[in-house]
């Protein structure tokens, strides 16, 4: 008695439990052959050969009738080891046509090795006798030459397709604002350095030629994200800025943050809170490169704590200062 020779379990080969329901077997399929796909891994041989055995496995258990056929072969090799004599019992269950295109039934005791079993299942060599010599060649047969040994490949899943990818990118504004390289990592794995163009916005589309499936082109959706100082109004940029009770009263010059950096500006003396002012050419880039303003708002802000000596040149100021703003409320 001869034990079979390269058989495969197409379970392991997965990484799948014999009782694996169709819906897991495919998504781990999927994973695995995203995994090792020829695209994602140039020259890689072991890869490749990894992704035609994934793929020989899926065939087979992805079909109910040919994994049931599989499964029948399995226990038989388990428990009776691969002989070759015609009067082997057959277990339960062999008398079921190989496939669609085979009249012949399937005897695993027939076959000299694992392959030309599987071949007759799935069909790819069901004209060939089982019992036919190595070297035995057939010119109907597309699998065989004279020279060379059938390479058998199940359904090699055929070079992907041409296809542009879209993938998300947030950025905080201020980089969406200088632009410059950035990495990102994409959902299939990939990680890639991009220059990104300066002055983006939400809702804007960048295009990298050759990023996508098979040269397929990769599409950037870009989202800006909500800024705690600033906020885009167009092309203009709003914020606050929060001055104290003597320099509102006083004027002067203050800091305000812009994009590019803190800038000195003039108040007036007796600013109010919630007045605006004007920086020019502050603001956000348009299409065509011109700049927006940028809208400062006051905002008075008293101290919650203070030193003794503020104190009390707070309660000295309170008894000389002239200024009663209800007034007008008492008559």
């Amino acid at each position: 008695m001869q034990n079979l020779q390269n058989f495969r379990d197409y379970y392991e080969i997965l990484g799948v439990s014999k009782d694996a329901t169709s819906e897991e077997i495919k998504k781990v399929y999927r994973r695995l052959a995203r995994q090792y796909h020829p695209d994602l891994n140039p020259g890689n041989k072991e890869a490749e050969e990894k992704f035609k055995t994934i793929g020989e496995a899926y065939e087979i258990l992805s079909d109910s009738s040919r994994r049931s056929q599989y499964d029948q072969f399995s226990r038989y090799w388990q428990q009776n080891g691969f002989a070759g004599n015609k009067q082997t019992p057959k277990p339960k269950g062999w008398d079921n046509r190989a496939n669609a295109r085979s009249s012949q039934e399937v005897d695993p005791s027939q076959f000299n090795d694992f392959e030309s079993f599987v071949n007759q299942v799935i069909g790819v060599s069901n004209r060939k006798d089982p019992k036919s010599s190595p070297g035995s060649t057939s010119t109907s047969d597309p699998f065989r030459s004279p020279r060379t040994k059938v390479a058998y490949t199940v359904n090699t899943p055929p070079r992907a397709t041409r296809r542009d990818i879209e993938a998300r990118l947030t950025l905080p504004l201020e980089k969406a604002y200088q632009g410059g390289n950035e990495r990102i990592r994409l959902e299939d794995g990939r990680s890639l350095e991009v220059t990104m163009p300066p002055a983006m916005v939400t809702g804007q589309t960048i295009r990298l030629r050759n990023q996508g499936i098979s040269g397929g082109d990769l599409y950037l959706k870009i989202t800006v994200d909500p800024h705690p100082l600033f906020k885009l109004e167009g092309t203009n940029i709003f914020c606050q800025v929060p001055v104290t009770p003597s320099e509102a009263t006083l004027g002067g010059q203050v800091e305000a943050p812009t994009l590019d950096g803190p800038v000195k500006m003039t108040i007036p003396a007796g600013v109010r809170s919630g007045q605006r002012f004007r920086l020019g050419n502050k603001g956000y880039p348009g299409e065509t490169g011109q700049r927006g303003d940028q809208l400062v708002e006051i905002q008075i802000v008293t101290p919650k704590n203070i030193t003794a000596q503020e104190r009390e040149l707070y309660e000295k100021l309170r008894e000389i200062e002239t200024f009663k703003p209800r007034a007008d409320l008492l008559g």
